[in-house]
């Protein structure tokens, strides 16, 4: 059951990541690009859309850390692995609540994938 909960939210943030990658490249990152294009030095306009995407490449790995824990590591991993993804989770949960007054779905998906993760830490 606990490592259920650990695949479970290790799912549920790598699918928000995902789906957060393309909409930033989309709907943020192609658009300012286009209008920057120019304006900024061509460092400054290769380096931003990464920046951009850095939370997106953590909640992934993060994502899978958790999945590759709950399969092939021992107890001590698994919190390990477990209370350092909660950490990045939590911070993209309230971050995005904050940001947005909770009026997107980032923060609910990250408080389940979290939610999933205290299920998959109990008892252990």
């Amino acid at each position: 059951m606990q490592d259920a909960a650990l695949i479970l939210g290790g799912l549920l943030g790598a699918a928000t990541a995902v789906v957060h990658g393309v909409l930033i490249q989309r709907f943020v990152a192609a658009p300012i690009a286009a209008i920057a294009k120019g304006r900024v030095p061509d460092t400054i306009g290769r380096l931003w859309p990464a920046i951009l995407q850095f939370s997106t490449f953590n909640w992934l790995v993060s994502g899978a850390a958790l999945i590759a824990a709950a399969v092939w590591l021992g107890p001590q991993a698994k919190v390990a692995i477990g209370l350092l993804v909660a950490s990045s989770y939590a911070f993209a949960a309230i971050g995005n609540f904050w940001a947005t007054r909770g009026r997107h779905p980032g923060w609910i998906l990250m408080s389940l994938a979290l939610a999933a993760i205290g299920v998959g830490l109990t008892s252990r």
